[in-house]
């Protein structure tokens, strides 16, 4: 019976291609359906995984801030998206972000994407919220998405920590990662991991924060300068890079939090962050004109790198050559 065959047998919501390419996140060993669960076929790992909701909680524990456990009632998951009626009204409430750079950038990457193949397989890694500007790509019928989280949501079809990606060697065209790579420990591993999924000359496209405060609470750990970015996806051809968000949306976000600073209370908090987004939402609108400016790459929100994969690692004596910013060398 083929690893196709066997994963069938489980209910999840993935094509028949694409659970062929499942694995145990543990040892890369093929799954098969056991009660809708899923086992890890290599005698010496045999490791289950619960089905949830036709969701795969593929985890490995032994290198993973969650456990397999907190995903078994999705009402009591950890990380979970905000309920609809809430973003909804934070919608009402004029926004501090700016994100001016998204949705062309996803516009390129569906173009590069349907170049390469027809039938395009990309995954997202932290899916359950859609990323700025990526609804073209969203809107593709030839391309099949996977979305993927530690959270639930309608959107997701696995559930998985990305230090351990629970599928095999070369199997996407393409992969997502859209505001991510800050809430990880271990973002270096992520992105071996991005590397290995993806097939040759497979794309990658990412999106991390530079001044930005912590978000998402303990579940933040990390924040990254152009060059930072760049070095960290330093076994990838760069397509592309940048400033995606500008100084103006950081100086938006670094007045909201000044203001947090005196409160704790969830009430104070939700009622500064209402008055601070009234007060300063009109900063981010000067990175209409700065976004593109030398001075930004010293002091972006955040950056976006697109890349290939490929077998050439980018040298840290040509990485510094790379810096765009206007800061002379000089202590």
């Amino acid at each position: 019976m083929t690893n196709q065959n066997i994963i069938n047998n489980a209910e999840i919501n993935l094509s028949s291609s694409t659970q062929d390419l499942l694995c145990c996140p543990c040892c890369l060993s093929s799954l098969e359906s056991i009660k809708n669960q899923l086992r890890c076929t290599n005698f010496q790992c045999n490791t289950f995984y619960p089905v949830v909701q036709d969701k795969p909680i593929l985890i490995n524990e032994s290198s993973s801030i969650f456990k397999i456990k907190n995903f078994l009632n999705p009402e009591n998951a950890d990380l979970n998206p905000k309920p609809k009626l809430e973003r909804i009204a934070i919608n009402l409430i004029p926004s501090i972000i700016l994100n001016l750079k998204g949705k062309r950038n996803y516009k390129k990457f569906t173009e590069l994407l349907l170049k390469q193949t027809d039938s395009p397989k990309v995954l997202i890694i932290g899916g359950s919220v859609i990323g700025q500007g990526m609804e073209e790509l969203l809107s593709v019928p030839a391309i099949e998405i996977i979305e993927s989280d530690v959270a639930y949501d309608s959107r997701i079809a696995v559930i998985f920590d990305s230090h351990n990606i629970p599928f095999k060697d070369n199997s996407f065209d393409g992969v997502i990662i859209q505001a991510v790579l800050e809430h990880v420990v271990d973002p270096s591993r992520c992105v071996e991991e991005i590397h290995r999924v993806l097939k040759k000359d497979g794309l990658v496209y990412s999106e991390t924060p530079f001044m930005q405060q912590v978000h998402l609470g303990r579940y933040d750990f990390t924040r990254f300068t152009h060059l930072g970015h760049r070095r960290l996806f330093r076994k990838f051809e760069e397509i592309c890079s940048g400033a995606v968000c500008g100084p103006g949306m950081a100086l938006a976000w670094s007045y909201q939090y000044f203001l947090l600073s005196f409160v704790k209370t969830p009430m104070a908090r939700s009622l500064i962050k209402v008055i601070a987004r009234l007060t300063s939402f009109w900063l981010k609108y000067f990175d209409y004109y700065l976004i593109d400016k030398s001075g930004t790459f010293d002091s972006a929100s955040g950056f976006y790198f697109m890349g290939k994969k490929s077998e050439k690692i980018l040298d840290d004596t040509e990485l510094i050559t790379l810096y765009r910013g206007t800061q002379a060398s000089s202590f």
